[in-house]
C-alpha cells in the first residue's frame, strides 16, 4: 500500500490545517490508521489513531485540538495550532493487537511538513 500525505503548510499560531492521506491499494480493515509526527532532533510521536471499530486515540498534547477521520482518505483536522506542533507529519497503517491499535506500523507515507509560527 502506498500512502501519500497532503495539506501541510505554514500557518500562524492559532490557525488551522487539514492533512489528508490517500492510499493506493486496499487497506485491510484489520489495520488501524494513524498520524505521526517528528520534529527536528526529536523522536517520532504518535499523534492520533483510528481503529476500524471507530475508536480514536490522541496524544495528550493534541487532545481537543486535533481530530482524525476517514472517508475516502484519512484526515487530520488540526485547530488552534501551536509552534510546538511544528513537525513533519506522516500517516501510517498500524497493526491491531487484542482489538487495539498497539501493533507495529506497517506502511508509511513520505510525510508533509507543518510549520507553525508564533
Amino acid at each position: 500500500v502506498q500512502l501519500v500525505e497532503s495539506g501541510g503548510g505554514s500557518v500562524q499560531a492559532g490557525g488551522s490545517l487539514r492533512l489528508s492521506c490517500a492510499a493506493s491499494g486496499s487497506i485491510s480493515n484489520r489495520h488501524c490508521m494513524g498520524w505521526f509526527r517528528q520534529a527536528p532532533g526529536k523522536g517520532r510521536e504518535r499523534v492520533a489513531l483510528l481503529n476500524p471499530d471507530g475508536r480514536t486515540k490522541y496524544a495528550d498534547s493534541v487532545k481537543g485540538r486535533f481530530t482524525i477521520s476517514q472517508d475516502n482518505a484519512l484526515h487530520l483536522q488540526m485547530n488552534n495550532l501551536k509552534p510546538e506542533d511544528t513537525a513533519k507529519y506522516y500517516c501510517a497503517t498500524v497493526g491491531r493487537k487484542y482489538g487495539a491499535c498497539i501493533g507495529d506500523e506497517i506502511d508509511w507515507g513520505q510525510g508533509t511538513q507543518v510549520t507553525v509560527s508564533s
